[in-house]
């Protein structure tokens, strides 16, 4: 299955959720905003939204500082 994930075609072997892919890619989901083809997902929704064939995905971390 292909997906764009920040800007890049990307492969997947079967469709995730967006807490699954986050947990594949190491990343802590209370760390992150995520945007699917333009609309920002809820993090209280990671676990039920699919990702489907095609769609954008944007990973945005969050960085503390001063």
């Amino acid at each position: 299955m292909k997906m764009f994930l920040n800007g890049k075609e990307t492969d997947l072997e079967k469709s995730l959720t967006i807490q699954e892919l986050l947990k594949k890619m190491q990343i802590k989901p209370e760390m992150v905003a995520c945007e699917v083809n333009l609309k920002i997902i809820k993090r209280s929704e990671f676990n039920q939204f699919t990702i489907s064939e095609g769609d954008h995905i944007e990973i945005l971390q969050m960085i503390g500082g001063g």
